[in-house]
């Protein structure tokens, strides 16, 4: 690590804690001692308020009511800035109103150098979902959905809450106690606990037309419901192995409930995990139309008989035709 990316580090380092020492400090960052004294005198000298605690344990703490010098950032640092914000085009941020004054904001911070080196990283860098016939940062908008933003600030407060929700030409109201907020498919998804079923399920905010906080002294405690939720997930009879081909068969389609969690930093493989109701008929026969839309990359651990015969029944009829085309 490179002397600057070390020393903004520390700080932040420090700012994330009441008290350390300068063993704290040798031990985090794999530096010698004469190193980190260097390096929390030069911290020192940009102005951080650190008080020296004398004593056997003694250490530093950083002075209560003072102002902390601004955060410096490296250039690598500034690239993954601006690039994860143009990654989000299109994405319906929570908050954005308008990604003009945050994009200028981002550019006044760094030197011409730094801005024309994001410039052409603009022209170059193309994203899902960008028109690449007007890619510009600067001239796009893509307002989130109007409940959105009142959603998370309730869940600031408290993950208890009762959602009202279109659902077809009915509207419902349920207690829930929110999971997840996520973003999946073009779409944010609510993964909540319903209270009254104490069932998992999801809710698109794009039906969602109201929410407030559930106020009650009866309800569950976050720790029953995972305890719950738990037990509900020994029920899961599908578990599968994707390969890199699979999820990109996964990302152009998936039913609504099912997720896929990596298990490379490259997403490259992925595990997926479900219940699948086989005394459902569309829902079996759904799920063995999109297993066969998967493709032959994938492991399967862990399949219902009832879908591995769909499965088997529909390769023949594919293969009986197949034959008799010729």
């Amino acid at each position: 690590m490179k002397k600057v990316e070390r020393i903004n580090t520390i700080m932040r380092y420090i700012n994330n804690r009441a008290n350390f020492t300068i063993s704290e400090i040798m031990q985090e960052f794999n530096i010698s001692r004469s190193t980190a004294i260097r390096d929390i005198r030069e911290i020192e000298a940009m102005g951080m308020p650190l008080v020296a605690e004398v004593g056997r344990d003694g250490g530093y703490f950083v002075m209560n009511n003072s102002v902390l010098p601004t955060v410096r950032f490296t250039d690598n640092e500034i690239k993954a800035l601006f690039i994860a914000f143009m990654a989000t085009r299109n994405q319906q941020l929570p908050y954005l109103k308008s990604r003009q004054s945050l994009a200028e904001k981002l550019l006044g911070l760094i030197s011409e150098n730094q801005q024309e080196d994001l410039v052409h990283l603009n022209q170059v860098l193309l994203f899902e979902g960008t028109n690449p016939n007007n890619p510009d940062l600067l001239e796009l908008s893509d307002l989130p959905h109007p409940m959105l933003e009142k959603l998370i600030q309730i869940l600031l407060l408290d993950s208890y809450i009762v959602i009202t929700i279109k659902e077809e030409t009915v509207i419902n109201s349920y207690p829930i106690y929110l999971l997840h907020l996520y973003h999946e498919k073009g779409i944010w998804l609510i993964e909540g606990f319903v209270l009254k079923d104490e069932k998992r399920r999801i809710f698109p905010v794009d039906n969602l037309t109201d929410v407030k906080p559930y106020y009650t002294k009866n309800r569950l405690s976050k720790k029953k419901i995972l305890e719950k939720l738990s037990k509900q997930e020994e029920e899961i009879n599908l578990v599968l192995e994707l390969g890199p081909m699979a999820i990109a068969q996964f990302k152009k389609y998936h039913p609504l409930k099912i997720s896929i969690s990596y298990t490379n930093p490259y997403q490259t493989t992925a595990i997926l995990k479900t219940f699948i109701n086989v005394t459902n008929p569309e829902e079996l026969i759904e799920i063995t139309n999109w297993l066969l839309f998967l493709g032959e990359d994938i492991k399967v651990k862990k399949v219902p008989k009832e879908i591995l015969e769909g499965l088997q029944e529909r390769l023949c009829l594919y293969a009986y035709f197949a034959h008799k085309e010729r």
